[in-house]
């Protein structure tokens, strides 16, 4: 018999998900994790959450938007996983470093702490050192104010990858007990269509895989095209030695991610998961998220179109939370927003074309290198010329210094040193304590840093505050040397460090809407709660319409 003390201690420990994959990658972890963060925090529970990615980077700083999709930054300057962006935006539940964990930074630290000598001697191996460092990874999130802390294992099970992960997982339930651990795994239900049935047996082959190391899911969610049948689930049930009310349907939605939360709401996963782990059902309030989701399937004001001028537009992934801001600002302005994706470089292929024409907005997002910074600047001056509102993130904030400089303050040759190190007029310059940094991985200017915003300007009205924070990744900034020839020839410096040495934001005076930032404002814009440049951008393409 349990004493009444521990069994209070015990119901008081921090509790833990964690999410698997199975059949194939893409299959949307990252959004399921998200919607059972936000159903868990709606029923008023503090949750947590965190990705474990099986690459050997110690972080996805360096890698090609091409392999990897974008970089999130957190405000504490980690450079993570884009699963994060999805985790922040439907559960508004703030990320940090302690939130995304590589194989490499796995490694890193065990390799580090061996030359250290801090294994005295010991023979350093997966098991139980790399594995222990896993679960030490996975308890920093623990604290007295977090009730559940959800993991994502990146990768597919059969992955060898991933085994050090699953294998630490396994032991982490072993030390915590099933009241306190709950394994869900997500897996592909596919359609054949030329047999035209569903098929269970690689979902029964993926759990065979995780049952081989030892864990066994205690629920199954089923990613499928078309609704599963009460056969489908008998079998899954059967042969996966889960509970048929376990067996969870995740067909794909029509509209918007933003109704995932909702159909799994409908299947009570929520209060399963709460079963599961002997915590009590609160109400879920959720309400909001459902207007907000009925906004985005029929919204009030119509459509505008916005065209996104990117150098890695064949990647979707690559600007994520850029698109998922863009619907953001749709939302807050009940408007259906179309995005148009142009490749930067096919502006300078095609000059003959207009490729812009009819756009109700263009936006200029980030980016590393000079490829495609002439179609960029080409697209900046399409928008500045025509009146067209406009929105510039980072390097697009930097290209709208050189394009303003070229073409209105008559420095034709103005250029960064990113791309012409022997420019005579360097607008753009590497900042002084980057000159001497030659590592790559982690030394930018990184996570949250504080903004001024100036008197009069279209960001104070958008922000409605005169300071802000937002989360930065740059080397390169503006150089304030030229600040006096810019603001004598029309451009507004509006928002700067609070020191009054980096320039943050510049607007273009006379122009219905021409705004360019150096940090990211789509890292912070959920859609409950756009963010005030993207709402703002929004509004103003509409109002252009008419």
């Amino acid at each position: 018999m349990t004493c009444p003390f521990f069994k209070f201690i015990w119901e008081l420990m921090t509790k833990h998900i964690f999410i698997t994959g199975g059949v194939v990658s893409s299959l949307g972890k990252g959004i399921t994790a998200a919607s059972i963060a936000m159903l868990l925090k709606r029923r008023g529970y503090r949750v947590r959450m965190q990705k474990l990615d099986p690459y050997l980077n110690v972080d996805p700083g360096t890698m090609s938007p091409y392999q990897h999709g974008e970089v999130y930054v957190t405000d504490d300057g980690a450079e993570t996983d884009l699963d994060l962006g999805h985790y922040e935006r439907f559960s508004e539940i703030p990320c940090s470093k302690a939130s995304n964990y590589t194989t490499g930074r796995i490694y890193s630290s065990v390799i580090s702490r061996e030359r250290e000598g801090g294994y005295l001697g010991g023979t350093v191996q997966v098991i139980p050192h790399i594995t222990n460092e896993i679960k030490a990874a996975i308890h920093s999130l623990d604290s007295e104010d977090t009730d559940i802390v959800i993991t994502e294992i990146g990768g597919t099970a059969g992955d060898i990858e991933s085994l050090p992960f699953l294998e630490a997982i396994r032991q982490f339930r072993h030390e915590l007990g099933d009241e306190n651990t709950l394994f869900i795994h997500l897996t592909l239900v596919p359609y054949i269509k030329a047999a035209g049935e569903m098929k269970t047996k690689p979902s029964q082959q993926s759990v065979g895989i995780l049952r081989e190391i030892g864990i066994i899911p205690d629920i199954l969610i089923c990613r499928c095209e078309r609704p599963m049948l009460e056969e489908h689930r008998s079998k899954l049930s059967l042969f996966c030695n889960v509970p048929k009310e376990l067996v969870i349907e995740e067909q794909d939605v029509a509209n918007t991610i933003y109704e995932v939360p909702i159909e799994l709401a409908k299947q009570d996963l929520d209060k399963h998961v709460l079963n599961i782990l002997s915590l009590p059902e609160k109400s879920l309030e959720i309400e909001d998220w459902k207007t907000m989701v009925d906004t985005v399937i029929n919204p009030r004001n119509g459509k505008v179109e916005i065209a996104v001028v990117g150098k890695y537009i064949s990647l979707k992934d690559a600007y994520k939370s850029i698109y998922e801001a863009l619907i953001h600002g749709g939302i807050a302005n009940s408007v259906k927003v179309l995005i148009r994706m142009v490749e930067a470089e096919d502006l300078e292929r095609f000059p003959e074309k207009d490729i812009l024409a009819g756009a109700d907005g263009i936006l200029v997002p980030g980016g590393f290198g000079d490829r495609g910074v002439a179609g960029k600047i080409k697209a900046i001056e399409y928008a500045r010329t025509k009146n067209i509102p406009f929105l510039g993130i980072c390097l697009g904030m930097q290209c709208a210094v050189i394009e303003f400089a070229r073409n209105v303050c008559g420095f034709k040759e103005a250029d960064s040193t990113e791309f012409n190190r022997k420019t005579n007029y360097p607008v753009i310059d590497l900042m002084e304590e980057q000159k001497m940094v030659t590592a790559k991985g982690g030394t930018m200017r990184l996570g949250s840093y504080p903004c001024v915003i100036g008197e009069g300007t279209k960001s104070r009205i958008a922000y409605d505050k005169t300071s802000i924070g937002e989360r930065h990744r740059h080397r390169y900034e503006f150089n304030s040397s030229y600040k006096y020839e810019f603001e004598k020839n029309g451009l507004v410096i509006a928002g700067t460090s609070p020191d009054g040495r980096l320039v943050e934001i510049v607007e273009l005076k006379n122009h219905p809407w021409f705004v360019a930032c150096q940090f990211h404002p789509e890292f912070k814009s959920t859609p409950l709660k756009a963010h005030p440049l993207f709402m703002n951008f929004i509004k103003a393409a509409r109002s252009l319409q008419k």
